[in-house]
């Protein structure tokens, strides 16, 4: 399975930005020399491995999360507000969180090359945002998609966003089963 390019770099700007320069060189001096060749000389709209960016995630979570995940989620946020302010700023018109989710499939083909993502209303305001079919996976991966789209309901001005991962692909389910409520 291969990601793009944005995703790899997004979580290197999140890095630099949240945790200054000397951060981003203790995470990339975690990796392989190869690793890092491919990293500093990533393009937004190239196809990198999904193992490149799970090792990049797991040098995050090592050198600066203390172990915890959680850190993705902001990860998630963070490309949120780079992405949809610039490239992907057209997935937020019409201005509407339910249209914005109907096009879940849409954009996971923007990030993933295998698989595929799916929104199923469950209310006015929920629904059950689902990934299959993915030939990879991780923790790091699945809270990035969480902030992301955590994120992204509040710039359509969804409040008291609440995603909760009922299962998850990276913890033996067979799909990532995310439960989003919004008011």
């Amino acid at each position: 399975m291969k990601v793009k390019g944005n995703i790899i770099k997004a979580r290197i700007a999140f890095v630099k930005e949240r945790f200054g320069q000397p951060a981003l060189e203790k995470v990339l001096a975690a990796l392989p020399e190869g690793d890092r060749q491919q990293l500093v000389r990533a393009t937004n709209v190239g196809w990198y491995e999904f193992e490149l960016g799970d090792r990049l995630d797991k040098a995050i979570v090592s050198a600066l999360g203390g172990g915890n995940t959680k850190i993705f989620e902001e990860m998630g946020r963070a490309s949120a507000r780079e992405n949809l302010t610039t490239v992907h700023a057209s997935f937020l018109e019409p201005r509407d969180p339910q249209k914005f989710m109907a096009k879940a499939p849409l954009i996971f083909r923007f990030y993933y090359d295998t698989g595929q993502r799916t929104w199923e209303p469950t209310g006015p305001t929920s629904g059950m945002l689902i990934t299959s079919g993915s030939e990879t996976f991780s923790t790091a991966d699945c809270a990035t998609v969480m902030g992301w789209y955590q994120e992204a309901l509040g710039m359509l001005g969804a409040k008291n966003v609440v995603i909760v991962e009922e299962t998850c692909c990276a913890q033996g389910g067979d799909a990532c089963r995310y439960k989003v409520s919004w008011s």
